[in-house]
């Protein structure tokens, strides 16, 4: 008798989902707790897991539908019906959009009678390359490429993400065909008024500038539900606070000598590598014990001050950017700061934050100059009251001493809601800031 798959619960408030893509097809075999699907949310994204083994064999919803928590998108058959249903099931994308991600019982070898038993042996090692992990059906999927035809360097030679975002990427770069030669008009039309049209049509610069219909091309895609969500958000945050940025910018020379001579004994001791980040986070804890305001929020008619810092950390994942939240960020070490921003990053790239990891936050820090940003004026992230932007480091000239000297610059931005922050403690904040950078030792000695 069929299992029944129906929408889990997704967390607090959260009431319904849209379906991002299916990770399993009619007829495919399932383990109990492999996901089958992808589930998109106001934050992140879930896995749908099976409730029990056996073939998968009815798709309820189709992707990109709204489903509430609770409805019936899927049922699961009995393991028993694994023949049956793999000699029926039709791949409803075709080979070239989704191709079979396991052995596929109606490729042509397989149908034949008179298959070797060496050839079954081929294909059953086959069958177990192409077992793939959640996160690297995933990437099959959303690159369209074909998960047979590549090498896996894992064990045992299965796929990796890497190996499929590789083959995408080959495959993206590949030059497209040549269109067919048209073929030589008759003699019989290159005479007369028609041909003399022609020419002059030809001899129409802006006639010869205009493109081809069939070279100027739309596509329509629908916004995911968490785009949404963000686009919706940010726009309420503009609505709603009185957003103000103020500049600074800041000599990163001492930091930069600091991790040149402790890096390697930094990763050594903690196996992790020291980066910018965790000096910009001890920095901003330090410059919010002065201006306790940044680090506060509104609530009403009230003000909410907190004796912590809950850093959220903006991190790039292949849907975008996410916000997770470092928690007591005022009490951590470098190393376990970079050991946290280094397990978000991780779960980012491989889709599985979850909504607490993303809950809270009572500031934000935002690195625009990985990306090669030179300049910003980031959003806040309600109900925070300000975001600091970092950017892209650039030697540039710059007066000490009375000289003109080249030194590695950065440009800080410090959005803030000026409802609760006065441009006095805004720029006092970012003068901090600057004062901790170009001067690590003040974060040793809390100065």
């Amino acid at each position: 008798m069929p299992t029944d798959v129906k929408v889990p619960t997704l967390g607090e408030s959260i009431t319904e989902a849209t379906l991002g893509a299916w990770l399993k097809h009619p007829g495919d075999a399932v383990a109990a707790d492999e996901p089958i699907a992808t589930l998109e949310t106001d934050k992140v994204s879930v896995d749908v897991p099976s409730p029990v083994a056996g073939i998968f064999g009815e798709a309820l919803v189709k992707e990109g539908d709204t489903v509430a928590v609770g409805a019936l998108i899927a049922r699961i058959g009995e393991g028993a019906a694994a023949s049956a249903a793999a000699a029926t099931v039709v791949n409803p994308a075709g080979p070239a959009e989704t191709p079979a991600l396991k052995g596929d019982a109606n490729a042509p070898d397989a149908a034949k009678p008179g298959a070797s038993t060496d050839s079954a042996s081929d294909a059953a090692a086959s069958d177990s390359a192409l077992r793939l992990s959640p996160a690297v059906r995933r990437a099959v999927l959303e690159n369209h490429v074909d998960p047979s035809a590549i090498q896996g360097s894992g064990k045992d030679g299965r796929l990796t993400k890497d190996d499929v975002l590789a083959a995408a990427k080959i495959k993206g770069a590949a030059p497209a065909p040549a269109p067919a030669a048209a073929p030589a008009p008759a003699e019989s039309l290159l005479a007369g008024p028609v041909a003399a049209a022609r020419v002059s049509l030809l001899a129409d610069p802006v006639a010869a500038a205009r493109p081809a219909a069939a070279d100027r091309r739309e596509e329509r895609v629908k916004m995911t539900r968490l785009r949404q969500t963000i686009a919706t958000r940010l726009k309420d945050a503009q609505n709603t606070a009185a957003i103000l940025t103020t500049f600074n910018d800041v000599d990163m020379s001492a930091v930069i000598d600091a991790r040149a001579r402790y890096k390697d004994l930094f990763e050594k001791k903690h196996g992790i590598r020291l980066g910018f980040m965790g000096f910009f986070v001890k920095a901003a804890a330090l410059a919010a014990r002065d201006v306790p305001s940044v680090n506060a929020s509104l609530d009403g008619d009230e003000i909410v001050y907190h004796d912590y810092l809950d850093v959220s950390v903006a991190v790039s994942g292949p849907k975008g950017l996410f916000v997770p939240v470092i928690r007591s960020a005022d009490r951590m070490s470098f190393a376990e700061i970079e050991q946290a921003i280094a397990a978000y990053g991780k779960k980012a790239r491989d889709g599985t934050l979850s909504m607490e990891d993303m809950k809270g936050g009572t500031f934000t820090i935002s690195n625009g100059g990985v990306f090669g940003s030179l300049l910003s004026t980031p959003i806040i992230n309600p109900p925070q009251s300000a975001v600091l932007g970092m950017h892209r480091i650039e030697d540039r000239p710059v007066a000490r001493d009375g000289q003109v000297v080249i030194r590695p610059m950065m440009y800080l931005a410090l959005s803030y809601d000026h409802r609760l922050i006065d441009g006095r403690e805004a720029v006092t904040f970012l003068v901090r800031m600057k004062e901790a950078i170009e001067d690590p030792t003040r974060l040793l000695i809390d100065l």
